[in-house]
């Protein structure tokens, strides 16, 4: 178990390579799962009694809050579904978004839990569970929009202004389709994307509406807005993000028994009661499965 045991002030601390690197070499006998040659992970988690989640500490996906309790609507989620799978206990470890699917590939931890958004890109390194939620876009600006952007073409419009990104995220992929790369600022968290506003080095910061939303209520006092939400449309085809679990591609039948829980939950109603305290509603629920996502049919719906 020594491999699985990075603390949460190393990742918090060290850079994304250096966390990586702590969980693969802190230890002299490493016991990484993906080194084992696939095999029936669930299994392996059910006789050690617990699961190690990645999170990236991004509220309201996947946080450890002030008391140390891993929260957020992926890890709740998660909690239940391992519990019906017979898993009771669940770690988190702690790395910026844009090393989840590496670490996740190195048997750092079994499952990202931080709503990630599934890609055709993505599906190529990673297995995703059907999509535990939707969410359209949205704009953080100054106070009063003095730019008057509400969406991603308005920026492309416009010339002059700078797109903060947060790094590993799909809003990264947008812009680049946008041909916005040369005028984005990238920021490693959603308070930095902040941060940068506030201190003129960007002009908005694009992400989710829910991820926005939730950091401008941490800020209440932020001289900042959110612009109304809205789909992004890139070469004709409406982007829709859809977060879910990821899997590393050798554990088909463990990502497969997730979602046989996941999907009775979504049914029962379970699912919204419990990501409906981090913000989400009947708006952000789909029946999208991850096929339709990873092939890219849903993009025009």
């Amino acid at each position: 178990m020594c491999a699985a045991h990075v603390t949460r002030r190393n990742f918090l601390l060290g850079t994304a390579a250096g966390a990586l690197g702590m969980a693969v070499s802190s230890c002299s006998t490493v016991d990484l799962t993906a080194q084992e040659a696939g095999g029936d992970l669930l299994s392996r988690i059910r006789d050690r009694g617990e699961v190690n989640i990645g999170i990236a500490n991004e509220a309201p996906y996947g946080f450890v809050d002030r008391s140390g309790r891993i929260t957020g609507e992926a890890p709740e989620l998660a909690r239940k579904v391992f519990q019906r799978l017979g898993v009771e206990r669940m770690n988190p470890r702690i790395t910026d978004f844009g090393s989840l699917i590496p670490a996740l590939q190195v048997g750092v931890f079994d499952v990202i839990a931080a709503g990630m958004f599934v890609t055709p890109a993505r599906c190529k390194q990673i297995l995703f569970s059907d999509p535990e939620y939707q969410a359209p876009e949205a704009l953080m600006v100054p106070k009063g929009n003095p730019k008057g952007i509400n969406t991603l073409d308005d920026i492309v419009a416009r010339k002059d202004i700078r797109v903060g990104l947060l790094t590993g995220s799909a809003n990264i992929g947008y812009a680049t389709d946008l041909g916005l790369m040369d005028r984005a600022v990238i920021f490693d968290s959603v308070f930095s994307g902040l941060d940068g506003i506030l201190a003129n080095r960007a002009d908005a910061f694009s992400l989710t509406a829910i991820s926005l939303r939730d950091a401008l209520n941490k800020r209440p006092d932020a001289p900042l807005e959110l612009t109304p939400a809205y789909v992004p449309v890139i070469g004709g085809k409406r982007k829709l993000g859809c977060g879910a679990f990821g899997f590393r591609r050798d554990q088909r039948t463990f990502r497969d028994a997730f979602n046989v829980e996941l999907n009775r939950m979504r049914a029962s109603g379970e699912l919204l009661s419990t990501v409906r305290p981090f913000g989400f509603t009947e708006s952000e629920m789909t029946t999208l499965t991850a096929a339709e996502l990873c092939s890219d049919t849903s993009s025009s719906s």
